[in-house]
């Protein structure tokens, strides 16, 4: 059995050997918890942001260019909680891009005879 020297910390398991202060093990444990949580909650929050990005892409893209409004104001057309959506346009293209930084992003084109489509969707 081992002896303890003067000032030396124990466990139940032992003589406590690593960093005085643990931070290694309080860092190893925050980086679990964040993970665990990543994959919880990661894939629903990325459905949710893909279907933020495609209703703002083809609600933006109606409201510029068939009702002829700026993109500022088309904004206002969202519901409430598609705060983190941002729009920008292609006046070229005629097509409205929505996105949700970093998790999901959708683009509407305005084309004749069918008004505002979805990229990837067909007629």
């Amino acid at each position: 059995m081992a002896t303890r020297k003067k000032g030396q910390a124990t466990t139940l398991l032992g003589p406590r050997r690593g960093p005085k202060n643990g931070w290694a093990f309080w860092l190893m444990g925050a980086l679990l918890v964040l993970g665990l949580a990543a994959w919880q909650w990661g894939a629903p929050i990325r459905a949710q942001a893909e279907v933020a990005t495609a209703y703002g892409a083809r609600t933006a893209c109606s409201c510029r260019h068939l009702g002829g409004r700026d993109l500022a104001s088309c904004k206002g057309d969202f519901v409430p909680g598609m705060e983190a959506v941002f729009l920008s346009e292609d006046d070229e293209a005629r097509t409205v891009t929505a996105r949700v930084p970093l998790v999901a992003r959708a683009t509407a084109q305005y084309r004749d005879g069918f008004g505002c489509v979805l990229e990837g969707w067909e007629n």
